[in-house]
């Protein structure tokens, strides 16, 4: 019996070892294609606020990290990707986080231009209502798309609201929370970018040129 018992746990350890190194074998082998696909997205989404014919740097890599608690995530960093063209700034986007969404914290893009425009806003990741909060998706509605164009000044700051709290920004049937919380994020982007624009474009490092209901 002794035998049997033995026999079955080193059977079993066996298994495990194989298993383990099965899942590491495979881990490691698409590894790389994550990342690369992971790249791809980022890239596809910063294009899209900022097309690669504005600029002639590699924005992926032209980035700076800030420690800016009211714009990032718990446990994150803003990151700035910098968009130049023949050395001269065009625009930035930054990984602004919305943290009181109605179901979460919203990340976004938001891209600024030189001159203080929205370049365009960009949602990356939620977890808001199926049918309701997810109309910020640009798949689903053009409402995110609303604020390419806009500035400090258009709106005026105290206007930087949805409808329902006196501004100027729609809110969704049923769904205040969601549209409420981006707007305010995109607001103190701006008005972030306002006040540190020449520490966004300082000059890039060496390395940085290389190659139920949501109403309330």
């Amino acid at each position: 019996m002794w035998r049997s018992i033995l026999a079955s746990t080193l059977m079993l350890a066996l298994f495990g070892l194989a298993g383990s190194a099965l899942v590491a074998f495979t881990w490691e082998g698409t590894r790389d294609r994550i990342a690369m696909n992971e790249k791809q997205e980022l890239l596809r989404a910063l294009h899209a606020i900022v097309p690669p014919e504005l600029h002639d740097n590699d924005i992926y890599h032209d980035t700076l990290e800030l420690d800016v608690p009211s714009l990032q995530g718990r446990g994150e960093r803003l990151v700035a990707y910098r968009a130049r063209r023949n050395g001269e700034p065009v625009a930035v986007v930054l990984t602004t986080v919305a943290p009181n969404g109605y179901s979460g914290a919203i990340h976004l893009l938001v891209g600024v231009r030189h001159d203080g425009t929205l370049a365009g806003v960009r949602v990356v990741s939620h977890h808001e209502t199926p049918g309701l909060g997810d109309g910020i998706e640009e798949g689903k509605s053009d409402w995110i798309l609303r604020f390419t164009g806009r500035s400090l000044g258009d709106p005026p700051l105290e206007k930087w609201k949805v409808k329902r709290d006196g501004g100027v920004f729609d809110q969704f049937t049923g769904a205040t929370i969601t549209p409420r919380a981006v707007v305010q994020a995109v607001r103190r982007t701006l008005v972030f970018f306002r006040e540190h624009r020449e520490e966004l474009f300082a000059p890039a490092p060496t390395h940085g040129n290389d190659g139920g209901s949501e109403d309330g």
